[in-house]
């Protein structure tokens, strides 16, 4: 009798760990700790630097942000995730950066001296990065079923390379080897020629929607944190421009005399003096994405 009653209780016991296996969305995969994913991305990104910005004075974070800026972003990426509770991304980004001063053409107030310096770019970029999904609402439950939307939190580091670039008589010029600002001058020791490419660390929000035991689409929010401030290619003061002609290549030195400075585009009389204000090198430049992705569930399997 005692057998009997054993047995019994290892079937049911045996039964409660088979269903535990259950894909909670449906019946027809078993579920397992460790799930991969691969998907595409696609979005938008814009970025906060020394050009351009919002009316009036210059403003920190998303608040000196202008929409206008904003351009498509796109990716592809690949997961493993633990639980429904964490998981860990390896992502391939690419887009384009820009900002205008001409946006604030129509602006009175203190920024229409930023209009008046007349500077923009373009840069392509391309990041690699490794992030790290938190999701909250999955702690302290890690066994029971996960909800079908599911919010979280993102960390992580990566790697990108930029290359700004300016307009002129419509081509667009490189500006990296112009030194605009001096960089690796010797009359300017503390301005160091800046690296195309240079780390980051985005942090940022998400929602995940589970569409299927085959599916997911999540809406993230990425802000990368960089440790530059040459993004635009502009940080600090202008500087005298002979100075291009002693360290330059002559071609070159014609580029850079044409792209330091461009105030004279918009009003011949203006004349700058070398040390005055060109960018503000208090804070570095940053960069964010908004996308959706759509990505594929792999390691589920039909019952």
């Amino acid at each position: 009798m005692k057998l009997h009653i054993i047995c019994l209780l290892l079937l049911c016991c045996s039964g409660n760990a088979s269903f535990a296996q259950d894909y909670f969305y449906n019946n027809y995969y078993y579920d397992k700790d460790f799930l991969w994913e691969a998907g595409l991305s696609l979005g938008a990104i814009n970025c906060l630097t020394d050009i351009g910005g919002r009316a009036g004075r210059g403003k920190k974070f998303l608040k000196d942000m202008n929409p206008e800026n904003t351009r498509v972003s796109g990716g592809i990426f690949v997961g493993l995730n633990y639980r429904y509770a964490l998981g860990l991304r390896l992502e391939l980004n690419t887009g384009t950066l820009t900002a205008f001063d001409s946006i604030l053409k129509n602006d009175r107030s203190e920024a229409h001296g930023r209009y008046l310096r007349n500077l923009h770019f373009k840069s392509p970029l391309t990041e690699w990065l490794l992030l790290a999904e938190i999701h909250p609402l999955r702690f302290g439950g890690m066994n029971e079923k996960p909800n079908i939307i599911s919010p979280y939190l993102i960390v992580g580091a990566g790697c990108f390379r930029f290359d700004p670039r300016a307009n002129l008589n419509g081509a667009w010029i490189a500006l990296h080897d112009l030194h605009t600002e001096g960089q690796g001058f010797p009359e300017y020791p503390d301005r160091q020629p800046y690296r195309l490419t240079q780390l980051n660390f985005p942090v940022g929000i998400g929602i995940k929607v589970e569409c299927s035991a085959l599916l997911n689409i999540r809406l993230e929010i990425l802000h990368r944190f960089t440790h530059t401030d040459y993004l635009d290619d502009v940080s600090t003061r202008y500087i005298d421009p002979a100075l291009f002609k002693q360290y330059l290549a002559p071609e070159a030195a014609a580029l850079a005399l044409l792209l330091h400075d461009r105030q004279g585009e918009i009003d011949a009389t203006r004349k700058t003096i070398a040390g005055s204000i060109r960018g503000n090198d208090k804070r570095n430049d940053s960069y964010f994405t908004v996308q959706c992705k759509l990505s594929m569930i792999m390691g589920r399997e039909r019952r």
